[in-house]
């Protein structure tokens, strides 16, 4: 079974853009998720735009009051970037400022219930006119998810699903044949920011994915060191890596904090350049 989803037959995206651009200097890409308004909207943008210009994608996070999913590391900074003063409308006016300065793939990573409140045609049509090329939404099952697809699609945004190693191919499929851009597959099982070893069964579970879909497979939750990013990047299509930046952030307090967030991006991009892919 290998469904292909319709949005293959139109051009990529700059998402699919940048994860085909990587495939051919063979390697996998390296995506860095920040949320947006961390530490400060000021030091935030700094560090993106350091980011910028070592990886492919870019994951700006939507800061939300009640991140289920995330682990202390990100409800820390999520937390942060709300007290400072971040608002949706900063979402946007990050990723313009990003999109007019860099080629980077930009995506949004954001529970569903801001999006909801804000409207998904809105926010869709917002993001798209700010440079945004599509968005993860961790919380959203695929059955509860036609509101959001529709205006996905309307605003030709990539729909990225994340998914189950526990669910089953029938499940698995349904989700890949919605999704668009890539599939998402967690690392490790539980929530985001673990520094422990990858899950065991991460390589069968990439593998999997792949008799169910032709998407590209992006691996992140749990990733952190550029050892690890070799590793994953030996058979996944994008590598991606959220708590360990901001861990870089909070060791060196201020400006300078981007700056270390850079560094890391470089010995990430690093072990991806050494990692011999495997992957189809």
């Amino acid at each position: 079974m290998n469904p292909t989803p319709s949005s293959l037959d139109a051009p990529p995206s700059r998402l699919g853009q940048a994860l085909a651009n990587a495939r051919g200097q063979g390697r996998a890409a390296l995506a860095a998720y920040l949320p947006a308004g961390y530490p400060t909207l000021g030091q935030s943008l700094d560090a993106l735009h350091l980011l910028s210009t070592t990886v492919d994608v870019i994951e700006i996070g939507l800061p939300y009051t009640d991140p289920l999913m995330d682990g202390p590391v990100i409800q820390h900074a999520a937390a942060q970037a709300l007290r400072a003063g971040f608002r949706t409308e900063h979402l946007f006016t990050t990723v313009r400022e990003l999109a007019a300065a860099s080629n980077t793939a930009l995506v949004v990573m954001s529970y569903w219930q801001p999006i909801h409140h804000f409207g998904p045609s809105r926010f869709a049509q917002r993001l798209a006119a700010a440079g945004g090329t599509g968005v993860i939404i961790p919380d959203l099952p695929v059955e509860e998810a036609t509101d959001w697809l529709s205006a996905a699609h309307e605003h030709h945004l990539d729909a990225v699903f994340v998914v189950a190693p526990n669910a089953t191919d029938q499940r698995l499929a349904r989700v890949c044949a919605a999704a668009s851009g890539m599939v998402y597959a967690p690392a490790t099982a539980g929530v985001t920011g673990g520094q422990g070893p990858l899950h065991p069964g991460l390589r069968t579970f990439v593998g999997r994915l792949r008799t169910l879909t032709n998407l590209p497979v992006g691996v992140g939750i749990g990733v952190s060191t550029p050892e690890q990013a070799a590793c994953v990047g030996s058979y996944a299509d994008a590598v991606i890596v959220g708590s360990a930046f901001i861990r870089a952030i909070e060791a060196t307090p201020g400006p300078a904090g981007a700056h270390q967030a850079a560094v890391l991006a470089q010995r990430l991009a690093d072990g991806l350049r050494r990692a011999m892919p495997t992957a189809a």
